[in-house]
């Protein structure tokens, strides 16, 4: 761990070179970029540089032990070292910690999917609940939620949502809830007061870059023009302003309704398609870094049953870490955080046993 910390120290003595730079000054982009690292690593510095103070002091009281004639410094230099090893401990597990890699694309802002599945209407209702739930909790975070794109259920709730999520860190939290969500509750339409179970999906992909070359062709584009659906007034029922556009090469299928103007919708709908193919790149990093774990805690596999919503019993249960919170009310009122952070712990273990290593780039 100290040749690594010490490489850390290195790199951010460097990137602070760097920073005064002409080169670097004079393009903002690059400096933004090499200021965020060398902030990342100077929060490991910072404590990198206590520990060391507390390593000298714990062979300089052991050479005290050894060497030092007298009993009373002995007794001080034995009381001081207990102090010192405990210390040492609590320190080598912060470090450690700050050693775990994080996720390049966590501080992004996200792509959020909510679509309906197995059910029918009720499964509907059920992502209409999803949605609402994020949007509570996405208040509570100061993040900003816009909706790309509606298809309403005439029964109540939604087939399917496309929501755009920005703030600082909004993937690195949401990517938790990739997967099928399932819930079990007894209909309003149920006569005899049975359960049904229910599910939707959710995909939360990383928006891309603007610096990030996605090359579109236009060539591999088909474009389709339609009347957009839902609440709008006159002006949904007289324009062909909503638009869906398939990539032919990957078969990816993007659509945007919610802005006024087809060239409006056609840019929400770009921007959409190179974020799915950003996330597709992403995707191909993961599955490496997955490959080496025993959980799907963050891989993001839509095909996974990751929770369940328990009505009547009132309680939650993710899958994937086992855990159950009694307090459904407040989880689908966005009190999700707790389960976020327990997932980002289990995660961190498992970064841990794989022995993945700290970025430096």
């Amino acid at each position: 761990m100290i040749e690594k910390l010490e490489a850390i120290k290195q790199r951010w003595l460097e990137l602070g070179e760097q920073l005064a730079t002409p080169e670097v000054v004079n393009d903002h982009r690059k400096a933004a970029k090499i200021s965020k690292k060398y902030k990342d690593l100077q929060v490991i510095v910072d404590a990198y540089e206590p520990y060391r103070g507390v390593m000298a002091n714990i062979d300089e009281n052991r050479e005290i032990l050894k060497t030092d004639p007298d009993p009373d410094f002995r007794d001080m230099a034995k009381a001081e070292l207990e102090e010192l090893l405990v210390q040492q401990t609590e320190m080598e597990e912060h470090l450690r910690n700050l050693l775990i890699p994080e996720d390049p694309e966590d501080s992004k802002s996200a792509i959020l999917e909510i679509r309906a599945g197995t059910g029918g209407d009720e499964a509907a209702i059920f992502a209409g609940d999803l949605f609402r739930m994020y949007s509570r909790y996405c208040d509570r975070r100061g993040w900003k939620m816009i909706a790309l794109s509606i298809n309403e259920s005439s029964a109540g709730g939604y087939k399917e949502l496309i929501l755009e999520v920005t703030g600082e860190g909004a993937y690195g939290d949401l990517k938790y809830e990739s997967g099928v969500h399932r819930v079990q509750r007894v209909p309003d339409t149920e006569s005899q007061g049975r359960v049904h179970t229910s599910a939707a999906t959710v995909a939360v992909l990383p928006e891309a870059d603007d610096d990030v070359a996605i090359e579109i062709n236009e060539t591999d584009l088909k474009i389709d023009t339609f009347r957009a659906s839902g609440a709008g007034g006159q002006h949904v029922n007289k324009t062909e302003s909503a638009i869906r556009i398939t990539h032919m090469p990957s078969g990816i299928v993007v659509g945007c309704q919610m802005e006024r103007s087809q060239m409006q919708n056609r840019e929400v709908a770009m921007q959409m398609l190179r974020t799915k193919l950003y996330e597709a790149e992403v995707q191909k990093r993961h599955d490496i870094t997955a490959s080496r774990r025993r959980t799907l805690v963050s891989t993001g596999d839509r095909s996974a049953k990751i929770r369940t919503y328990n009505y009547p019993q009132g309680r939650m249960t993710d899958h994937r870490i086992g855990l159950t919170i009694y307090n459904l009310a407040a989880i689908m009122d966005g009190d999700i955080q707790e389960i976020i952070n327990q997932l980002q712990v289990a995660e961190n273990a498992e970064k841990l046993k794989a022995g993945e290593d700290f970025d430096l780039d």
